[in-house]
Formats: structure tokens, C-alpha cells, sequence
């Protein structure tokens, strides 16, 4: 029977060969700027497990890649088939951090082998590999590779090595991680550090972590690949991680940590805020809802609202048709907000650099809403007819209901009040299911007192009943509306430079020119106002061209344009910073610009302390601002970042500013300590 078993055997090891190596076994395999071969004994030893590998030769200057490849790179691959042999998983050398541009790749310059465990089957006279191989190579341009490689090596009592191919795998071998029991470095925690960070804190074991190590993520689809930040106090040492946007907190994660000789593997380190996950999220979508039903209190959103306050007071209106149309208007709020938020988190994970607002950034976006306000504004006014038209719509209309929910949205994107930066700024970490409860949880908030209002008769009741009232807080609800189009009027010539004020005061012109000559004359007059309004319309749209961006430009009061190496020189110099994240569309940031940081006294404070004051502006899209915001966990204006003086980390203060608390950055004596409602 043994005869016939080791018959059997033979022919199908004959069999494998034959079919996997038909033109003859391939011991090598090359590329461009790569030649592969193997690293393994002449013969192994019976019943033991040998290390073997695949020994990448790579032509000076170019690199491939480690299991985490990093930012653009890409890990090879190898799909091993055995026989009579079992093969362990890839053994990975520790790597170095290959940047490129503002990428950081982790991989290896220079030649460099991938190790794996063979041990032959019990009673195997003869084992055999057959493998496909996949890899990058790379320099500045990178080039794929292929190939196929075979191993067929007799089974003895001992393993035979070739001295120069032994010594090659003794190296490589001694840059595999260990277990993490032989690491001279033991992990201490690992916590969230802020929206968007994981922080990894170190400590020695013994004498022997003298040197602070290179630690590497083994997850690229959590951790950014990029040089942590590093700071080292008492021997405990922190490295502060970005996550990828999008990645969910994990129960734990590996890292690769190395003092440049050797290396050892810190495997399933526990997130230790993990288990607050929902907590949190829960906190964020409270924060976003209390933040949403602030921004009722915004001058441009109130008056919206106004219109279908007139409906509801409106003669006919029942308890029933009410709350239908508070729960139409709720339905436009949240269908907004959803879109909005869906867009924004495709364009991120598109690779675009935008936050909260990115559309008023555009100068069409604007421009439509200027026209859209001065219409409104004429209507309330009672300039034409049309006015009493669009109340009725707007008013007691199913579409009108939707429509003044998607209005209110757009009104209100500019307008970042407390609680809502820290619920946003999360947004564009969190998985995409949680960012979009955030979003809906800003529509509930936004729609909750309209609706609240609806299916409460007894406060309706205490309204005044309808009559010559109403007109006139109409009228009066028209002044907000034109000082909203004297606001946008001045974002406009932001976005477009000095010709943009005058570009949309035209467009006004022409409009109120056009009603009045479709008023004052027969159906041919209006039919005329109907095209100039169209072609002029046409006209301005056409007209929006965006300057180039400009450089940064010298103190204006004191304040200087953003200029991230002026900062880290700052920071370097131990000279305290303070950065106003800051738009021309966000209304408060203009409210705080105004009253708290030109104020002579803070002004005063400033240049007594020697700050350097810089003003981040992000009225068009800013790709660096953007990043910088999402480094401090926002995306979303204003922020207001103080570095104090030898400080590396800033310290958010809140949306909402008070003297005080400027006054507070200074004193040494007692730090003022922010209660809880005002934390952004």
C-alpha cells in the first residue's frame, strides 16, 4: 500500500510540474528597474520550518512598497501555491517614510526581501512553489511588474544553504518586528486627540528605549502615513496620528515601532475612547440640534420665516393644514440639509478642499441669492404686484411650504453659531451614516420651533388676529431683507474683486427697471422687461470671473493674511499666534470681527503681548485654510485658534466672543475656564 501511495504521489508531483512549468521552471523574475529571485536553501530539513524568501534587487533610486503602502503607493502581492508543503503568511521588514511632495509613502530604498515561512509535509521527499507575483516600483514616475517564479527543491535530513543567500535572509530576517514582550517600548494608551487624531503615548521598559523610535500605522485605511507629531516629556513619548477621513474609530489598532536597527510589533493596542464612541456621537447630534434652532435667531433667516408665519395667521387656516405645513416645511429643511451634507462629504472624499458653506465660496451662488432677496424685499415692500403672488405661494401653497425650507437652509449656511463647529467638524470624519446625522440633526434643529409653532393652537391663539397690522410687519420685515443684499452685494465684490459690487448692483438695476417699465406700460412693455431682465442676467452670469488667488499681503491693522510659514516661524520663536478663521458670507465672524478682536482694547492687548495676529480668510475656496481647519478638527467658520506663547497645540476658543475672554489668554494668575455651554 505504501508503494502505491508513494506511486500516487509521484505522478501527481509529475503532474504539477508538467502543467505549472510547461516552458521550463522560472527561478527569476524581472521588470523595469527590478530583478527577482529566490533566497532558500539547496535542500530542507525534514518536519522544520525554514524562512525563505523573494530578494528584490531595485535599481538605485527607486523603491517598492511595505505591507502599508501609504498615501499612493501599493504593496506587492504574492500568490503562492504549495506542494507538499505548508507556507506561513509574509513577513514584512520594518520600512522608512518615503515622502513625496505632500505625499509620505512607507516602503523600501534599495534591495530588500519578502520572508515566508515553508515546512515540508510530513514524509515529502521533494517540495514545490509555484508563485505569481505582483509589484510597483517606483521613483517619481512608478512602473507595475509581473512575473511568475518556481521552486522545486529536494526534502533531506538537514537544511543546505548557499553562505552569501544564508546571510542576505539573516538580514532581512533581523528587521522583521518581534512580539511585542521583547519591544524595549511598551504602549501606554491610545485616545482620540481631538476630531480627526489618534494619539499613541510610549514609555521604555528598561534601559534599553533610550531612542525615540520611528512608529509606523499597519492600517493605511485608518492612519495617515505621514511623520506623527512627536513630543517627548519625563520618557513618555506621544506620536499624534491623522486619521483618514471617513475611517470609524476602532477598538484597537498595530503599529510597527523601530529604532532604526531593530523592530517590534505593538499588536491590538485598545482605542481607550472607543467605548465612548456613541456616546459622543449622541453628544454631537445634541450639539447640532440646539446649534439649528439658534439659527432662527439670524437676521437673514427670520424674515423667511415671516412668510409663512403670515400664512398660518391667514383666515381658513386649520389645526390640521397647519401642521401639514410645518411638516412640509421640516420635510424642505431636511431634504436640504441632506443635500448639502451629501455633497460636501463626496466632494471631500473626492479629494476636493471645502467645508460648511462651500457654496457661498461660489460667486453664482451669491449672485443668485442677491436677486433672490431683492425680489423679496420689493414683494414685502408691496413695489409690485407680484409680491402679493409669491406671499400666497409662499404662504398657504404645499410647494411654497417645501420651498421656504430649502430657502431657509441656504440663508442659514453662513451662519455658524455655538455649538455647531465642534458637530461639523466631526461631520467629515465620522462614517458617513453618522455625518449624516449630524446634517438631519442641524434640519431638526432649524425646523423644530416652525413646527412646534404649527401643532401648538394655544401660542397661535395669542397672536393678534389679522388686520391692517400685518402689512405694515411685512413692510417693516423688508429692511432685513435689503440689508442682507447690501451684505451679499459686499461678499460678492470679495469673491470677485472691486467689480463685484457693481456687477450685481446692474443686475438690480435692470431688474427693478424691468418691473417698473412691465408696470407702467401694456402686455408689449412687459414682454420687453421679460428679455431685458433674461439678457441681463445673462450678461453679469457671464461676467463672474474669480481673480487668481494673491499672495499673502502685509498687515492690514495689524492683522497679516494667512501664511502658514510665518506662523510655524512664530511658533519656533516661541512668540504667541492667534488665527481668526474668518468669511466675508459668515455673519458671525463679522459680528465678532467688529465688536471683539478691532476693539481698541483687544487691539491693545495684542501689541502689549506681541501677537501675531493672522487672518485666515475663506471667503473663496482655500485649499490650505481648508486643510488647516480640518487639522483642527473644524470645517466650518469661525474658528479661533490661540497659540500660547511656547505652546505647539492651540487652544479653540468659542464661536460666540466676549472681551473677557481675550483678556483671559493673558492672565497668568487664573485661567479663565469657559463654561460648558460656551466650549465650541
Amino acid at each position: 500500500m505504501s508503494i502505491f501511495r508513494c506511486g500516487v504521489k509521484a505522478i501527481l508531483f509529475a503532474a504539477f510540474v508538467i502543467l505549472a512549468h510547461p516552458a521550463g521552471a522560472q527561478s527569476t523574475a524581472s521588470g523595469d528597474h527590478v530583478r527577482v529571485r529566490w533566497l532558500a536553501p539547496d535542500t530542507f530539513a525534514q518536519g522544520n520550518a525554514e524562512t525563505i524568501g523573494f530578494y528584490f534587487e531595485v535599481d538605485p533610486g527607486w523603491h517598492v512598497y511595505w505591507r502599508n503602502a501609504g498615501d499612493s503607493g501599493a504593496a506587492p502581492r504574492f500568490d503562492i501555491r504549495a506542494v507538499d508543503a505548508e507556507v506561513g503568511d509574509i513577513q514584512w521588514p520594518f520600512p522608512v517614510r518615503l515622502p513625496i511632495e505632500h505625499l509620505t509613502n512607507l516602503g523600501y530604498e534599495g534591495d530588500v526581501t519578502y520572508l515566508f515561512a515553508l515546512t515540508p509535509k510530513a514524509g515529502a521527499e521533494r517540495v514545490a512553489l509555484d508563485v505569481n507575483l505582483e509589484w510597483l516600483v517606483c521613483k517619481v514616475d512608478c512602473i507595475p511588474g509581473f512575473g511568475t517564479m518556481q521552486l522545486s527543491r529536494p526534502v533531506a535530513q538537514q537544511a543546505n544553504w548557499n553562505g552569501t543567500d544564508r546571510a542576505l535572509r539573516d538580514r532581512f530576517q533581523a528587521r522583521v518586528p518581534g512580539p511585542q514582550e521583547q519591544s524595549p517600548w511598551r504602549a501606554v494608551e491610545m485616545v482620540e486627540a481631538g476630531a480627526g487624531q489618534l494619539r499613541l503615548a510610549i514609555e521604555p521598559t528598561g534601559e534599553g528605549g533610550a531612542v525615540v523610535p520611528q512608529v509606523f500605522p499597519v492600517d493605511g485605511e485608518l492612519l495617515a502615513a505621514a511623520e506623527p507629531r512627536v513630543e517627548s516629556a519625563q520618557g513618555r513619548v506621544d506620536y499624534t496620528f491623522t486619521r483618514v477621513p471617513g475611517a470609524p474609530l476602532p477598538t484597537a489598532a498595530d503599529f510597527v515601532i523601530s529604532d532604526g536597527q531593530r523592530a517590534w510589533l505593538l499588536d491590538a493596542i485598545p482605542v481607550g475612547a472607543a467605548a465612548q464612541q456613541w456616546r459622543a456621537l449622541w453628544l454631537l447630534l445634541l450639539a447640532a440640534f440646539a446649534g439649528g434652532m439658534i439659527l432662527n435667531l439670524m437676521p437673514c433667516v427670520f424674515p423667511v420665516l415671516s412668510i409663512k408665519l403670515f400664512g398660518l395667521m391667514g383666515p381658513g387656516a386649520t389645526t390640521s393644514s397647519r401642521v401639514g405645513e410645518g411638516l412640509r416645511y421640516s420635510a424642505g429643511v431636511l431634504a436640504t440639509f441632506a443635500g448639502l451634507g451629501a455633497m460636501l462629504l463626496l466632494l471631500r472624499a473626492g479629494g476636493a478642499a471645502v467645508g460648511w458653506g462651500f457654496q457661498l465660496q461660489s460667486a453664482p451662488v451669491v449672485l443668485l441669492l442677491i436677486l433672490l432677496f431683492w425680489l423679496m424685499g420689493l414683494s414685502f415692500s408691496g413695489v409690485f404686484e407680484f409680491g402679493h403672488r409669491l406671499m400666497n405661494m409662499a404662504g398657504r401653497s404645499h410647494g411654497g411650504s417645501f420651498a421656504t425650507g430649502v430657502l431657509a437652509v441656504f440663508v442659514a449656511a453662513p451662519c455658524t453659531g455655538p455649538f455647531m463647529g465642534a458637530a461639523l467638524g466631526a461631520a467629515v470624519t465620522l462614517p458617513a451614516a453618522q455625518a449624516m446625522a449630524i446634517f438631519l440633526a442641524l434640519g431638526a434643529g432649524l425646523a423644530a420651533p416652525f413646527l412646534l409653532l404649527c401643532a401648538s393652537p394655544a401660542v397661535l391663539n395669542r397672536l393678534p388676529a389679522p388686520g391692517p397690522w400685518m402689512e405694515k410687519l411685512r413692510q417693516l420685515l423688508a429692511f432685513p431683507l435689503y440689508a442682507t443684499v447690501i451684505w451679499l452685494l459686499w461678499v460678492l465684490g470679495r469673491i470677485l474683486g472691486e467689480s463685484g459690487w457693481l456687477i450685481g448692483a446692474l443686475l438690480l438695476l435692470a431688474v427693478v427697471f424691468a418691473l417698473w417699465l412691465g408696470k407702467s406700460f401694456g402686455r408689449g412693455a412687459r414682454v420687453a422687461a421679460y428679455m431685458l431682465v433674461a439678457v441681463a442676467t445673462a450678461a453679469v452670469f457671464g461676467a463672474l470671473r474669480t481673480p487668481p488667488p494673491v499672495a499673502p499681503q502685509s498687515a492690514d491693522r495689524g492683522w497679516h493674511s494667512y501664511d502658514k510659514l510665518a506662523i510655524e516661524q512664530a511658533l519656533a520663536q516661541n512668540r504667541p499666534v492667534f488665527i481668526d478663521y474668518t468669511a466675508a458670507w459668515c455673519i458671525t465672524c463679522q459680528v465678532n470681527k467688529k465688536l471683539v478682536l478691532e476693539s481698541a482694547s483687544v487691539m491693545d492687548l495684542f501689541r502689549a503681548n506681541d501677537v501675531l495676529l493672522i487672518r485666515a480668510d475663506w471667503t473663496t475656496q482655500d485649499a490650505e485654510i481648508t486643510a488647516a481647519l480640518s487639522a483642527l478638527g473644524r470645517n466650518s467658520v469661525p474658528v479661533y485658534a490661540w497659540y500660547a506663547p511656547g505652546a505647539r497645540e492651540p487652544e479653540l476658543l468659542p464661536q460666540i466672543l466676549q472681551e473677557r475672554m481675550i483678556a483671559a489668554l493673558f492672565t497668568e494668575s487664573a485661567k479663565f475656564q469657559y463654561n460648558e455651554d460656551e466650549k465650541p
